[in-house]
């Protein structure tokens, strides 16, 4: 619109130049200057069209250009990959992006964040678990839902999330649901005397850390299903994970939630020294605790039924059982998305479009997180996966700058 306004005005120029050296005739010289005008006032307005019009092209490969971005982070590393490759597209896109490692929260305070604009995106949104801080309330009444939305399909249903069990005590003691457990009082003795709080007659299953979300659900499930001699240890994650490692190697009693896409089901391997356990009840949207928000941790599917996992008998022996031959693991596979601030939507429609054409892999995101693992960055590692697939980056950004 702008490059035809000005064009107009070229136009406008031109042609008052030609009326003033017309009305000029009379003067000595007066013809020649005419005929001036006519040869080379068009040709000047020609050079200033095009210079716009190169104006415009180069604007629209980099709509973001001089617009700041506020870039957040989850606090699992499981998550840091795409935070840097969505800083990476959208840096291609002209925008200048902070580095996401200067805002890393969990859930609790990153979609307050989002909603109080102190963070434009966060990519590490798992739904329907995250569903609940949607809820929460801001210091002006609304809530945060009123001020982010979920933008595109990053990895729809790839947060594959379950209970991992140690495979020797497993068999040793045929427990190999939750619910099998919690009834077996020669494991639950077992497992307490090398568990986390032994001596406590509780098995103390390690869980997640309090402000991850998966902790709340872990809790309203014990609750649900009656797993009174189960409780959950809430830790830092990685420390927790160490010991469970240690464990599982050991043939030692251990149960921790873990999730893909993650370089953890490297080191605890379904069928080699861990299987997945199962669960007899599914939760349901009755939140068993009465906490806020406890009705969106129903990991039943949106028909109600539960989702169970193609997983085989080998690294999920309750497949054994079940009814429709799949390992039900209690949680639905999560979709892995990004949430975004309202007002950076509207005022960036290209990186609106952005966050909505972007799929990853989950085998992807796992080697990435495998690679991470070893010791090389994630933006080293982000940098060389669009490399790689650099004709599908350059689709996703095309559809970006189109929306400019």
């Amino acid at each position: 619109m702008f490059t035809k306004r000005l064009t107009k005005l070229l136009l406008l120029l031109a042609a008052f130049a030609l009326f003033a050296a017309a009305c000029g005739g009379d003067d000595d010289g007066g013809g020649d200057a005419v005929a001036t005008q006519e040869t080379e006032a068009p040709a000047a307005a020609d050079e200033d069209m095009a210079a716009d019009e190169d104006m415009a092209d180069e604007m629209s490969m980099t709509p973001g250009d001089g617009v700041s971005v506020l870039a957040g982070r989850a606090n699992w590393s499981s998550g840091y990959f795409q935070a840097e490759l969505y800083k990476l597209l959208l840096e291609e896109l002209g925008y200048e992006v902070s580095d996401p490692a200067a805002i890393e929260l969990g859930p609790s305070n990153g979609y307050t964040a989002m909603a109080l604009g102190e963070m434009d995106y966060w990519p590490n949104s798992w739904y329907p678990g995250h569903l609940s801080w949607l809820e929460n309330e801001l210091p002006d009444g609304s809530l945060v839902k009123e001020h982010v939305t979920i933008v595109g399909r990053e990895m729809v249903a790839g947060g594959l999330q379950g209970f991992l069990v140690t495979k020797a005590f497993a068999d040793e003691y045929g427990v190999y649901t939750m619910d099998e457990l919690n009834r077996n009082p020669d494991a639950i003795a077992a497992f307490d005397e090398v568990d986390a709080d032994p001596g406590n007659g509780i098995a103390d299953i390690f869980g997640c850390p309090e402000d991850w979300t998966c902790d709340d659900i872990i809790e309203s499930q014990i609750a649900f299903s009656g797993w009174n001699n189960i409780q959950q240890v809430k830790a830092g994650y990685d420390a927790m994970f160490a010991q469970a490692v240690d464990n599982a190697d050991d043939g030692k009693a251990m149960v921790m939630y873990t999730w893909t896409p993650t370089a953890y089901l490297t080191q605890l391997r379904p069928g080699d020294n861990v299987y997945w356990m199962g669960v007899e009840n599914v939760i349901d949207d009755s939140n068993p605790l009465g906490l806020e928000g406890g009705e969106k941790w129903s990991q039943l599917g949106s028909d109600g039924t539960p989702v169970n996992a193609q997983i085989g008998e080998d690294s999920c022996p309750s497949v054994a059982t079940s009814s429709d031959g799949l390992c039900q693991l209690g949680w639905i596979a999560a979709d892995i998305q990004v949430t975004a601030n309202n007002n950076f939507l509207a005022a960036n429609p290209s990186a609106g479009a952005l966050f909505a054409v972007v799929t990853l892999s989950v085998i992807d995101v796992a080697l990435a997180n495998v690679e991470q693992g070893a010791g090389t960055p994630p933006r080293d590692i982000a940098i060389q996966w669009i490399a790689n697939n650099r004709d599908t980056v350059d689709a996703w950004l095309d559809a970006a700058r189109a929306a400019a």
